[in-house]
């Protein structure tokens, strides 16, 4: 059975607006339910995907970082364009570390990194991670184990340039967070086995912002947006926007 591709989605809630931005390999299903959420309590939510993201993982490999960015900074123009003047954002994982970049480039009313790595994962491991997705993808279009296994073969050939230059962004993300003076909340689930849970505290530590405030999660995992707190965490990241000054 085929199974219908997440898309990209706008919530109309209100006055104030929210970019939530999902992470590496992920998709607007990561954010549509704390979207949902804000949505019902008045915020406007609008959620891109990136270039190669929610698509064959084929597409993945032949983008990379600044790609994503060009799309992260769309998605903020894009809430501009409509008229919201002022604009929080959360993201999760590899959608954290892009919601600390937009903090120190561009006017932003509050952020939440959830979940966002600040440390450097091998190439290897973070290899590791493409080729489940993509196994994954080809098993949700509901092809045969014989045809996943050729398409594997054929994928694994094919130069993963985008791997070291999403290093790069998390390295050079980490040496700019001393220029983030907007109202942060640094969302980190305990039992993340995808990133380096220290990132939490470095980025906590690192942000210049006399509003700060640091929540770990500890019945949760990366993908914190889906797993058993998220309820827990949809009313914390509500509670920080409503603290902000719109």
């Amino acid at each position: 059975m085929k199974v219908a591709t997440p898309k990209p989605f706008t919530f109309e809630g209100g006055e104030r607006a929210v970019l939530l931005l999902h992470g590496f390999t992920g998709n607007s299903a990561d954010v549509r339910m704390l979207g949902r959420f804000l949505e019902k309590k008045g915020y406007t939510c609008h959620a891109p995907h990136y270039k190669g993201h929610g698509v064959p993982p084929e597409e993945l490999v032949h983008t990379g970082p600044e790609d994503w960015w060009q799309d992260v900074m769309e998605a903020y123009q894009f809430l501009k364009d409509k008229g919201h003047e002022s604009i929080a954002v959360a993201g999760l994982s590899l959608g954290g570390v892009f919601s600390l970049k937009l903090g120190y480039t561009v006017p932003i009313k509050g952020i939440v990194p959830m979940c966002a790595p600040m440390y450097i994962k091998s190439e290897e491991i973070m290899y590791k991670g493409v080729l489940e997705y993509a196994k994954e993808y080809k098993k949700r279009e509901g092809k045969t184990t014989e045809q996943i296994e050729k398409e594997m073969e054929e994928f694994k050939k094919t130069p993963m340039n985008t791997l070291k230059a999403l290093q790069g962004l998390i390295s050079d993300v980490r040496e700019s967070i001393d220029m983030i003076y907007a109202p942060t909340f640094v969302v980190q689930a305990r039992h993340d086995h995808m990133i380096n849970t220290d990132s939490a505290n470095i980025i906590y530590n690192g942000v210049e912002s006399p509003v700060k405030d640091i929540k770990w999660y500890e019945e949760s995992g990366h993908v914190i947006t889906l797993d058993k707190e998220r309820d827990q965490l949809h009313e914390d990241v509500y509670q920080f926007l409503e603290s902000l000054d719109w």
